[in-house]
Parts: C-alpha cells; sequence; structure tokens
C-alpha cells in the first residue's frame, strides 16, 4: 500500500456527510457505576464521499478516483469543509493562530497542531498533511518567510526552519489542511435509474493514522 498526495475531488466532497470518531470502552460495575476508558489518543473521522454526487459527471469522476486507489489500497487527501483550517471557519490563517512549542536553541523542527478546547479542557491534533502554499508561520511574533527561513515538510506536516529558533522563543503557525484517508470500501453500487431518483450511492472514506 502507499499514500496518493492526490485530494479527493473538493467540489464533491463539500456534500459529504462524516466527522470525529472516538472509541470509548465502558463497563458497567455491579454498583451501577462505569469504568470509561479510551485506548485512542486521538479521534478518527469517517465520512461518506457519496453524499456529495449531485450528477452523473460526478459518478464518473468518483469512479476513475477510485480505480486510480485501487479501492481500499492506497490513501489520500480529503479536504474536511466542516474543518480544515487553523483558526475559525469564518477567518484566514494568520501565523499566529496555533502554538507549536518553544524554541530551545538547537532544535529546528516543529510540528504542526491545531487546539480544540472546551470546558477546561485542551486538546492537540497534530497535523499531518497541510495544503502547500498555505503554511504561515512565526518565531515570538515575528512573521517567517517559507524557504527564505523555514521548510515545509508537506507529507508530515513539519516545519523546519534553517536555524534554530532562540531558548524560549514562541513558534506558532497557521495553515490549511487535508485529512489523510482511504477508501472504507473495495466496491462501489451504482445504478444510474435509481440515482437519477435521488438515491446516491454509499462511498464510505475513513482517516489513515500516518
Amino acid at each position: 500500500m502507499a499514500f496518493h498526495a492526490v485530494r479527493f475531488p473538493a467540489n464533491l466532497s463539500f456534500g459529504s456527510v462524516g466527522g470525529p470518531e472516538r472509541r470509548t470502552e465502558i463497563v458497567t460495575l455491579a454498583s451501577g457505576f462505569e469504568e470509561r476508558n479510551s485506548p485512542w489518543a486521538h479521534a478518527r473521522r469517517r465520512y461518506d464521499a457519496g453524499v456529495g454526487l449531485r450528477s452523473l459527471d460526478d459518478v464518473e469522476r468518483l469512479i476513475a478516483f477510485f480505480e486510480a486507489r485501487g479501492g481500499q489500497l492506497h490513501g489520500f487527501r480529503w479536504k474536511d469543509w466542516a474543518d480544515y483550517k487553523s483558526c475559525a471557519a469564518s477567518m484566514q490563517p494568520g501565523y499566529e493562530d496555533q502554538f507549536l512549542g518553544l524554541g530551545d536553541g538547537v532544535s529546528r523542527r516543529f510540528q504542526l497542531r491545531k487546539l480544540y478546547s472546551s470546558g477546561g479542557v485542551d486538546y492537540w491534533r497534530p497535523i499531518t498533511k497541510p495544503v502547500a502554499g498555505t503554511v504561515l508561520a512565526g518565531v515570538q511574533g515575528d512573521h517567517q518567510a517559507e524557504e527564505a527561513q523555514f521548510t515545509l515538510e508537506l507529507e508530515s506536516g513539519g516545519v523546519v526552519f534553517h536555524t534554530a529558533p532562540g531558548a524560549g522563543a514562541r513558534i506558532t503557525a497557521g495553515f490549511e489542511f487535508d485529512v489523510p484517508v482511504r477508501f472504507d470500501t473495495d466496491r462501489i453500487a451504482v445504478s444510474v435509474q435509481s440515482f437519477q431518483a435521488g438515491d446516491v450511492p454509499q462511498v464510505p472514506v475513513v482517516e489513515l493514522r500516518v
């Protein structure tokens, strides 16, 4: 298997249904109380690519993409229209959107990540598939120019500075990102008559751990 650095057609994923999935193991004790535990540190996202199909031309594009990926064999990029920016949906990414860490005068690589915060609880999601040309970085409030001052690892989400930021320097970034996924089926069943009547095929897509 391999990962193909190609994005599922964004206009087809626009109408998709999906989002994060967690796995929680629940044991009910004799007293009626529960013990809850999760073996997953991070959520796994699932989508249905079939919902976004609006015409038979869309179906043809989906089948071509499916065949080129070999069904479940190869991964690809997916744009989650509900969550694809380092900032609020109504805003544009800025280089101070997300905190990546503090410099120590030695480390040059910092992993992109996104903060989800609610009720005093923080969750940091690693971002491994940034979109080329959208990543902005900052060091202690100063904007850093890509290529001139840092290099982006497009397939892993690492920001590598040419010169290690000084000790205590605040490293930040803003970006757009995709989700690494694969098809969760080796079969697509389409009936032209049913599709024209409004019955779209189910095309499950699941996030990959990379």
